[in-house]
């Protein structure tokens, strides 16, 4: 009992120790499958913590030589920069400059601002006196003032004085030849050597040239080469009333006058452009003035005759001041001929009072005194001798200040 027993008892411990072996082994199967799960998983990792060793590797070489390249250039950048630096500099002042222009523009911007608005102000006070004075000047009255302002202007600046080079507004007295009992009334009598006299008028008509004018300024944003034809018509009624004033001028005859030497009369149009729209209508009108004895001048043109009048009249002083020159040379000439005469005669005087006196001391020593010594024998040198004068005077020798018989003789 006791062996069987044992034997059960082995048999149990055998097939438990089976039993334990097989457990063991599928667990230990199960752990190395497991280990080998483990391992394959870890060789995976393991690959892929190389792979990312590697690629961390060539990035840490990249980085590297990134850090090298950067390196270089850093110290390239520095001997730029170090080079660089004058011109920094220059960029510097250049920047400083350039903002001292920019404060100085926005100064000069401003006062820029502030000319264009006193030149838009002076435009508008400008363009109010335009037409006050183009309402004025529609004014016959006014006209005539504006031209006889214009006309003085211009004697003026020629260098004439009023009331001795020329007279304003100056009655003739003489009635028009037509038989009227008006008395002719130039603007301006100019006065010429040989009192002689020139007339200027200064009424010209200006009605059709301002209406002319006022049409090309209203059409003057029209760009046209050809002129309106109501402005062309204005033009040419401008022309004929200026040829009728020709013809007003030319009957009255200003010079018949007496003292107007001129066969002519000076027409003065206060403006260049005034005679210049006249001849544009009519080219013929300046001849047909000059053949009626009417010359039209424009303020250059008459001042240019006025320069000629006054230099005329500058020759014509200095012609009578050498003449009065040579009348008082001669006047001088002939008077000390007379004080060299007087001079001669003079002379010949005091030639015979030195005779006369020498001759009288003759008489006193041979004859006076001689007798007053015998009177007075005890004081012998009492009387004294008067001396001779032994100087005799100086003939004149110039011809011109002996007399005329004596240059006569002389001449002989």
């Amino acid at each position: 009992m006791e062996a069987f027993s044992l034997i059960l008892a082995l048999l149990m411990l055998l097939t438990g120790a089976v039993t334990g072996a097989a457990v063991v082994y599928v667990l230990l199967r199960r752990r190395y499958l497991a280990v080998e799960q483990d391992f394959d998983g870890v060789s995976a990792r393991l690959s892929d913590v190389s792979a990312q060793f590697a690629a961390a590797d060539a990035e840490r070489r990249l980085l590297a030589a990134q850090n090298r390249e950067l390196g270089e250039s850093r110290n390239h950048d520095g001997s730029v920069l170090r080079a660089l630096a004058p011109v920094a500099e220059k960029l510097t002042a250049v920047q400083q400059q350039v903002s001292l222009l920019e404060r100085d523009r926005l100064e000069q911007y401003g006062q820029l601002a502030q000319q264009l608005q006193e030149a838009r102000l002076s435009d508008e006070q400008l363009l109010r006196s335009t037409h006050a004075l183009e309402s004025a000047l529609r004014s016959n009255s006014a006209r005539g003032q504006w031209g006889e302002v214009q006309l003085r202007r211009v004697v003026e600046a020629a260098g004439m004085l009023r009331h001795v080079d020329f007279h304003e507004q100056l009655h003739s007295g003489q009635a028009h030849s037509s038989g009227t009992d008006g008395s002719l009334r130039p603007d301006l009598v100019v006065q010429l050597p040989g009192d002689k006299q020139l007339v200027v008028d200064a009424k010209v008509p200006l009605a059709s040239y301002l209406a002319a004018q006022d049409l090309g300024a209203a059409q003057a944003g029209q760009q046209s080469s050809q002129l309106p034809g109501s402005q062309q018509a204005h033009l040419a009624a401008h022309a004929k009333a200026l040829k009728a004033h020709v013809d007003a001028l030319g009957s009255k005859k200003y010079w018949d006058i007496p003292g107007n030497s001129p066969e002519l009369v000076v027409c003065f149009l206060p403006a260049e452009s005034i005679l210049a729209a006249a001849l544009t209508a009519d080219p013929a009108l300046l001849d047909y003035a000059l053949a009626k004895n009417v010359v039209l001048a424009s303020p250059g043109t008459l001042l240019a005759v006025l320069k000629s009048v006054a230099f005329t009249w500058r020759q014509d002083v200095l012609t009578d001041s050498a003449r009065e020159l040579f009348e008082l040379a001669r006047q001088l000439y002939d008077r000390m001929g007379t004080l060299g005469e007087n001079v001669t005669k003079l002379g010949s005087s005091l030639k015979t009072s030195v005779e006369r006196y020498n001759s009288m001391v003759g008489t006193l020593e041979a004859r006076v005194l001689p007798t007053a010594r015998k009177l007075n024998a005890l004081e012998a040198a009492g009387l004294v001798t008067p001396p001779a004068v032994e100087v005799t005077p100086r003939a004149v020798a110039a011809p011109e200040l002996q007399s005329r018989d004596e240059s006569e003789e002389s001449a002989a």
